[in-house]
C-alpha cells in the first residue's frame, strides 16, 4: 500500500508539472491575442506616467499588440495596485509599479491587498532624485548642507511629497545615516514642495530629475547632488551623493512592471523582454534621457534582485525613522 500511495503521488506530481509546462508553452506561443492594459497608479504627466508610456510604445512594437496606459491615481498608489492585484492572471493586466509597491505595506496601517499578490516582471526606467535648495542658498554641495544643518539650532526644513514619498526616504537616510538635522514638512505633491523651495519657505527638498532640472538649468534652484549611483545623462556636471561621500544615498523615482500572482512564467518572460527591447530602442531611450530619465530594462531576474534590495533598503529606513502613515 505505501508503495502504491507513493506511486500515485509521483504520477500526480508528474501530471501537474506537465500541465504547468503545457500552460506555459501555450501562453508563449499564443499570447498576446488582444490589447494589454498597463495600470499607472499616478495622474497623467508625471515621471512615472512618462516612463509607462515609453514602455507601452516600445512593448507594443515588440509584441505586435496594442498596450494601453490606464491612469488610476489615488491612495498613495494603492488604488491602482489593488486593481492589478485582483485582476485575472492572464497576461492582459499589468501594474506600472513604483517604490510604493514595496514601501506601502511598511508604512500604511491598512492595505487592501497583500504584497505577494503582485510579482515583479521588469524594470522600465528611473529618474534620479535631485537634492535642491533655493538659488541664493550658500551651500555649495550636499556635504556643506548637511554640516550646516547640524550646526543649526533648530535644523533645516525639508519638504516632502507626503509620508513614504521618495523625498521622505532621502531625508530619512540623511538623518539616520549621516546625522543631518532636518524637520520634515509634508506637502501634497512634489510640485507643491518645489514651489515652497522656490519661494524660500523651505530650506531644501529632493525631487525627480525630470521635475527639477528645468529650474536648475535656468538658475531658479541650486542642485546639490543626485541621489542615484550614476550621474544624470541630461545633467552630467552634477555629482552623485555617493561621489560626495554619502554611499547610502542610493534612491530614485523608478518605474517597473508588476503582474498579478499566477500569471504564467512564459508571459512574464515575454513581457520582460518586450520592456527591455523598449528601453533599448534608440528613439525611446534618447527621448527619456533628454528629460532626465535613465532607461534601464533588463531581465525578470535583475528586477527581482532590484526589488529585493529595495525592500531591504527602504525597510531599514522605515525602522530607523519610525515612518508610519497616520
Amino acid at each position: 500500500m505505501p508503495g502504491k500511495r507513493l506511486l500515485s503521488i509521483a504520477v500526480g506530481l508528474s501530471a501537474l508539472i506537465g500541465a504547468t509546462a503545457a500552460t506555459n508553452a501555450f501562453a508563449q506561443t499564443t499570447w498576446p491575442t488582444k490589447p494589454i492594459r498597463l495600470v499607472v497608479p499616478f495622474a497623467p504627466g508625471g515621471a512615472n506616467d512618462l516612463m509607462a508610456r515609453a514602455a507601452a510604445e516600445g512593448a507594443s512594437k515588440a509584441l505586435g499588440q496594442q498596450v494601453i496606459v490606464d491612469n488610476k491615481p489615488g491612495a498613495g498608489t494603492t488604488l491602482g495596485a489593488e486593481i492589478v492585484a485582483r485582476a485575472a492572471p492572464d497576461g492582459y493586466t499589468f501594474l506600472v509599479s513604483a517604490a510604493g509597491v514595496i514601501s506601502n505595506s511598511m508604512i500604511k496601517r491598512k492595505m487592501p491587498y497583500k504584497d505577494e499578490q503582485l510579482v515583479p516582471v521588469a524594470m522600465i526606467a528611473l529618474a534620479p532624485s535631485v537634492v535642491v535648495v533655493p538659488a541664493a542658498s550658500p551651500y555649495k554641495d550636499l556635504k556643506d548642507f548637511v554640516e550646516a544643518s547640524k550646526k543649526s539650532s533648530t535644523g533645516f526644513h525639508w519638504a516632502t511629497a507626503g509620508t513614504g514619498s521618495t523625498p521622505h526616504f532621502v531625508e530619512g537616510l540623511l538623518q539616520t545615516k549621516y546625522g543631518a538635522k532636518l524637520d520634515v514638512v509634508p506637502y501634497k505633491s512634489g510640485a507643491e514642495s518645489i514651489t515652497a523651495v522656490l519661494g524660500n519657505q523651505i530650506e531644501a527638498t529632493s525631487e525627480a530629475s525630470i521635475v527639477v532640472l528645468p529650474y536648475v538649468k535656468n538658475g531658479q534652484l541650486k542642485a546639490l547632488a543626485g541621489t542615484w549611483t550614476q550621474r544624470i545623462s541630461a545633467y552630467p556636471q552634477l555629482p552623485t551623493a555617493v561621489e560626495e561621500g554619502f554611499p547610502d544615498i542610493q534612491i530614485a523615482h523608478w518605474a517597473g512592471v508588476h503582474a498579478p500572482r499566477g500569471t504564467p512564467d512564459a508571459i512574464l518572460d515575454k513581457m520582460a523582454a518586450a520592456v527591455d527591447a523598449a528601453m533599448k530602442d534608440p528613439t525611446i531611450a534618447g527621448r527619456l534621457k533628454a528629460v532626465g530619465i535613465e532607461p534601464i530594462g533588463g531581465t525578470r531576474a535583475s528586477f527581482v534582485k532590484f526589488t529585493d534590495e529595495e525592500r531591504a533598503r527602504l525597510g531599514g529606513v522605515v525602522k530607523a525613522t519610525g515612518m508610519v502613515e497616520d
